[in-house]
């Protein structure tokens, strides 16, 4: 196994930080490794915001559902699935410019997903931890005031990134599900309930006390207020890039 493969292997999400500081040049590494990610086009349909505000963290923590460690990080990086940049450029030398759409979004979203990656990754082989905040998805409202953001550009992903502590360092990974659960040839295959749940007991060893482990397990992220929150807050972002679609094509 070579060393990048062991490192994907290896990391795991970090939410308790050394008091250390992420140097200039080892945050400017993995920013430029985000940056050489994949990107549709060559298009970099994603703009980074590098929150470095204590006040401005502080506000983020409590947004993203009440995580102070949010706040303790050295590096916390926003990465916002950006049209407004082409669609403004293409507007000042095109007169027919059609408003980006769902597939626009779809798109940008996966070039800031996967920058957001590489700099996950990055920071893994400097011996910096990282955690996904999906939790930047909710409250759109208020995200898109905080930050400023433009109507075509939403947030996609926030990583936070820090020292890991010792603790940290030593916890054990959470097992992952096998291939046979998630890679299928050719055509997707539907897993039904028990052979999902025979797959999910090699991970998870719940065996008799899976029926309450899974019953716990979907009321604290299915139908908990922040995953309905979610999904309200997606839906307005999508209505609201939607609707400024349709506003822009009949202007």
């Amino acid at each position: 196994m070579n060393q990048t493969v062991k490192e994907l292997m290896d990391r795991k999400s970090v939410r308790v930080y050394e008091e250390q500081q992420i140097g200039l040049d080892k945050k400017a590494a993995i920013i430029e490794a985000a940056l050489q990610a994949p990107t549709a086009g060559n298009m970099t349909l994603y703009s980074i915001i590098d929150i470095t505000d204590q006040e401005l963290k502080k506000k983020l923590s409590v947004s993203c559902d009440n995580q102070p460690f949010i706040a303790q990080a050295p590096m916390v990086l926003v990465f916002v699935a950006d049209y407004q940049k082409w669609y403004d450029l293409f507007c000042k030398y095109e007169d027919a410019v059609r408003a980006p759409g769902m597939g626009d979004l779809m798109l940008a979203a996966e070039d800031a997903l996967i920058a957001a990656q590489n700099a996950v990754v990055a920071a893994e082989s400097m011996g910096i931890g990282s955690c996904y905040i999906g939790d930047i998805l909710e409250q759109y409202e208020t995200h898109r005031e905080l930050l400023s953001l433009p109507r075509y550009a939403v947030p996609a992903a926030m990583v936070v990134f820090g020292y890991p502590t010792k603790q940290q360092k030593e916890r054990e990974k959470p097992r992952r599900l096998r291939p046979e659960a998630v890679v299928f040839e050719n055509s997707y295959r539907r897993l039904n309930p028990e052979a999902f749940q025979n797959e999910l007991n090699k991970v998870t060893d719940r065996g008799e006390d899976f029926k309450r482990w899974i019953k716990a397990f979907c009321n604290r992220k299915w139908n908990s207020d922040f995953s309905r929150e979610m999904s309200r807050s997606v839906k307005a972002m999508m209505n609201q890039w939607e609707k400024e679609e349709q506003e822009t094509d009949e202007v």
